[in-house]
């Protein structure tokens, strides 16, 4: 029991630094930098801040385009959200419940973003010349995208033994 305890503190403690180096570098880059009146900030060739106001989710999908869509858009992810607090809370395994902590912080910040601004605050852009192998993220983004990674290459690659091969 104490090893489920300190795997949940970890998890929520990822939760809450990735829900805390988003929402901070976000009123950096909205009211630090300015950024959604400058819209462009070139930072090395292959990188640069760019100005999105994201109303939707992942690559334009279920696009919020009035009041009632944004709150449904909220209930949905915040629904998402308990399920993986659910998940967190029953995980033994470390590295997915950090991997969960990583999903959970991200998506908070993204619902926070939606609540206060009605849209999700995306300016990370990485580029190769004319090529963008992503869309225009940010560091909730990030965190939900290395969570799930992590989560998936682990279903895939480390296999557990069953209950009847233990015996």
């Amino acid at each position: 029991m104490a090893d489920l305890k300190i795997t949940r503190r970890m998890g929520f403690a990822v939760a809450l630094l990735v829900y805390a180096l988003d929402q901070f570098i976000k009123a950096i880059i909205i009211h630090g930098v300015n950024l959604p009146v400058r819209t462009v900030i070139e930072v090395l060739p292959i990188f640069r801040f760019y100005w999105v106001e994201n109303h939707g989710i992942s690559m334009g999908f279920l696009t919020a385009d009035g009041p009632v869509e944004r709150w449904l858009l909220v209930l949905l992810t915040a629904g998402i959200a308990v399920a993986v607090v659910f998940w967190l809370w029953r995980e033994r395994n470390k590295l997915d419940a950090a991997a969960l902590g990583l999903v959970l912080g991200g998506a908070l910040g993204n619902i926070t973003d939606r609540v206060r601004l009605g849209y999700v605050a995306d300016f990370l852009d990485l580029h190769f010349g004319g090529v963008h192998p992503f869309l225009v993220f940010n560091v909730a983004d990030a965190a939900i995208t290395v969570g799930v990674l992590l989560l998936v290459l682990r279903a895939l690659l480390v296999r557990t033994p069953a209950a009847s091969e233990k015996n």
